[in-house]
């Protein structure tokens, strides 16, 4: 995610790394560089230009602008819903570890309850590679994990899903061994339910992405619209149509990036939720109730970005 310490307008003004401008600018030139030669072309050869009023562009703006609108609030929703749903994981590994410590007694029980909450650690990481399609560094889970069951867990479909399931045998095998009372099992496995029931909801978020038909839509109209508007404002504005159409296309262009970087909120862009500062922070929250005092630092941002 990006951090803007200076949130000032001079200190938003001109910032490139994360915004819009970053992506766009390419095209930006792009649309210089054809509306140039367009202005050239009615210049020195008007009997072939074809002329169009500003109004056809006026309401298909207009049009554009309500739809840029709808489409960027839809993926604002999937982010926000995102985090939320990670607010969840942090409330629920908190209260997690807390049950393990407090519910787990007996003889032999401090063992038992020190694997359930380093489980727990380990399923906030696990979580955020399986959203990261980042599997391949399943061995991060070893700092929690014996190596031997990181290399079994490796094996499974879905990461974070066996993960549960070994916590719920854990949960299962503790009540066996009168560790945890049969009145207290329901509450350790309801708080597996509820982790089931986030993960869900961010893989819902994961893998279904706001419909291609909207995204192609909209790039598609925003293209014909900067190629086309020279045709509706060279006879007003003359040589500054390259200017004007570099402004409208950074307005619509901007628009349709922003909803673009936000869609798919898990992944590692600048405006992506930051997963490894937040599993870090679970992590060290956790530590904290296992009487840990050497904790890991916190993630510090990269370039401005936390990831």
């Amino acid at each position: 995610m990006l951090t803007r310490p200076d949130r000032t307008f001079t200190g938003t003004m001109f910032r490139v790394r994360g915004s819009a401008l970053a992506d766009i600018w390419p095209l930006l030139i792009a649309a210089f560089v054809v509306s140039e030669v367009l202005t050239w072309a009615h210049e020195w050869w008007p009997e072939y230009w074809v002329d169009l009023t500003p109004l056809p562009f006026s309401l298909v703006g207009l049009a554009l602008s309500i739809f840029l609108g709808f489409r960027n609030n839809a993926c604002y929703d999937r982010w926000w819903e995102a985090r939320k749903l990670w607010g969840r994981l942090i409330n629920t590994s908190r209260s997690s570890a807390r049950q393990g410590l407090t519910l787990i007694r007996g003889e032999g029980a401090d063992q038992v309850a020190t694997r359930w909450v380093r489980m727990q650690m380990a399923y906030a990481h696990a979580l955020r590679l399986h959203l990261r399609k980042q599997l391949d560094r399943a061995a991060e889970l070893e700092a929690f994990l014996p190596v031997e069951e990181v290399a079994a867990l490796r094996g499974e479909r879905n990461l974070p899903i066996g993960l549960l399931h070994r916590m719920g045998l854990l949960a299962r095998d503790a009540m066996d061994r009168g560790l945890v009372d049969r009145f207290h099992l329901p509450v350790l496995e309801a708080t597996l339910t509820d982790l089931a029931n986030i993960q869900g909801g961010c893989e819902r978020i994961k893998n279904t992405p706001v419909p291609l038909s909207y995204t192609e839509l909209t790039h598609r109209i925003v293209g014909l619209y900067v190629i086309l508007l020279p045709f509706g404002i060279v006879n007003e504005v003359g040589h500054a149509t390259p200017l004007v159409v570099v402004f409208v296309a950074f307005c619509f262009l901007g628009l349709d990036d922003v909803g673009s970087q936000i869609e798919d909120p898990f992944e590692e862009d600048p405006n992506d939720l930051p997963l490894m500062q937040i599993s870090r922070m679970i992590e060290n929250d956790l530590r904290q109730r296992l009487g840990e005092t050497d904790l890991l630092p916190d993630i510090q941002p990269e370039r401005g970005v936390l990831l």
